[in-house]
């Protein structure tokens, strides 16, 4: 129960037993991650119990919504048998680190006794459900003969552990002031982990844009693309009936009479040598033409990646990272819609963000007539789309919106005025200029980013 990688210490599971004992009732139990169980005993916090193998640890948090749903047999049997059970007795094994919760719970049948056994015990590490003859019911890890004496299987009667001897020293530690490190410490690690996997996809987005940004040609250097190709097909064309079939170059000399080579494309039948020569020269031409477009998209989302990465890098709780975090909502029907855009999303609900002007005007034809459209007063910005499927969006969605409005939009420290309102009243304009009104302000202070270079 103190920082990650040291287990529980048994004066420190005597010390939780005290504490919890003020409880009566268990309101919610529940699996919230792979090794962790939460136990609700009020409407405010909750107690999670990490029992992960040689680094299992309690902590108290206020209480959040669920993320994760597990539905193995252990996850139903724990909601149906703890959920809303009386406690009537907690205990901690003399012999070691054992924590028991007797209880009682009243299924649509009967009044059941069972034992909620949390064993912080290492390498066999885990939670165990009992009936009253202390037959387990179900527990998060099975173990067969083949690791352990002790058989951990439903329907087995659970033998008992070896006596060990027990350090009772607290060390002077209040339970409160170990719960509040050990959250301190799993917040600690989630941030971490969070940050680095959320840093990895980002950076790899930003480095596949940033090649292809670097690999882009210049307009004079398509230009004189474009002169070659046509000079190659007119060379061609005037040398059409030197030219064997399945030649692969022509060595003849140019309109000036300097000797010249050229590499004959293959498959491509004699007679339209001269055609593809003068396709190619149109479509250098073309892109001399866009290439400027091109480089200002990506140049646009080079920096927009970079400026996640700086937020993602500066983060010092995981909520600020929430946005950036993928969903799992299997909402596939926009996908081809919205490639072109970024997606985020704040308390479950769906965030646009354009990162250039084309992005800009796109996400307006995406944007339902009650989506709310913001952007930052006076200065030209990213365009924001927050998707309210009809419903009254919350005052700290506006507010964490026009936040990544700010951030995505300016890289200068200062107070900034983000205007919002309806997407139907907003009327596009030339370019990505709009006009729109019935709209409320919000003021965000950008903070000075230092890292920036």
């Amino acid at each position: 129960m103190v920082s990650q990688g040291v287990r529980v210490k048994y004066g420190e599971l005597i010390a939780l037993q005290k504490h919890l004992m003020q409880f009566d009732t268990i309101f919610k139990a529940k699996r919230i991650g792979d090794n962790t169980i939460s136990l609700r005993f009020d409407k405010e916090f909750e107690y999670c119990f990490v029992m992960t193998r040689g680094e299992s640890m309690v902590y108290k948090a206020k209480q959040m919504p669920y993320s994760q749903n597990y539905n193995a047999p252990f996850d139903s049997l724990l909601e149906s048998l703890v959920s809303y059970s009386k406690i009537m007795n907690i205990s901690v094994a003399p012999n070691d680190r054992v924590l028991r919760l007797a209880l009682q719970t009243k299924s649509s049948y009967k009044t059941q006794t069972v034992t909620l056994q949390f064993e912080f015990t290492g390498r066999h590490t885990n939670v165990i459900l009992l009936d009253e003859n202390e037959i387990i019911i179900e527990a998060l890890r099975h173990i067969d003969t083949s690791k352990s004496f002790r058989v951990i299987r439903p329907g087995v009667e659970l033998l008992g552990l070896p006596p060990r001897k027990q350090n009772m020293t607290l060390n002077g530690e209040d339970i409160e002031k170990i719960l509040e490190n050990n959250y301190q410490a799993i917040q600690t690690q989630a941030l971490k982990s969070i940050k680095k996997n959320l840093a990895a996809s980002t950076q790899k987005k930003y480095n596949k844009l940033h090649k292809l940004l670097s690999s882009l040609s210049s307009e004079t250097a398509l230009q004189e693309e474009c002169k070659k190709y046509n000079l190659y097909g007119s060379i061609v064309l005037a040398n059409l009936n030197d030219i064997k079939a399945y030649d692969l170059e022509l060595k003849t000399t140019d309109f000036e009479g300097n000797p010249i080579s050229i590499n004959l494309p293959k498959h491509i039948q004699t007679n339209r040598t001269g055609d593809y020569f003068f396709t190619m020269a149109k479509k250098a031409k073309n892109k001399a033409v866009h290439v400027h477009i091109e480089r200002e998209n990506l140049e646009s989302k080079v920096s927009f990646y970079k400026t996640l990465l700086d937020l993602i890098n500066n983060a010092t709780t995981t909520e600020q990272l929430a946005p950036f975090m993928p969903q799992k909502s299997g909402q596939k029907k926009e996908k081809n819609k919205t490639d072109d855009t970024q997606i985020f999303w704040i308390e479950g609900y769906k965030v646009f963000i354009g990162r250039n002007k084309k992005e800009n005007k796109k996400l307006l034809s995406l944007a339902k007539a009650n989506d709310i459209w913001m952007h930052i007063q006076n200065i030209p910005s990213s365009h924001v789309i927050i998707k309210t499927d009809k419903q009254s969006i919350p005052g700290s969605v506006i507010r964490n919106a026009a936040k990544l409005c700010v951030d995505f939009s300016t890289d200068k420290a200062g107070e900034y005025k983000v205007d919002f309102t309806k997407r139907k009243f907003v009327k596009p304009q030339e370019e990505a200029n709009v006009f729109y009104t019935n709209y409320e302000t919000i003021i965000i202070t950008k903070e000075g980013v230092e890292i920036r270079s």
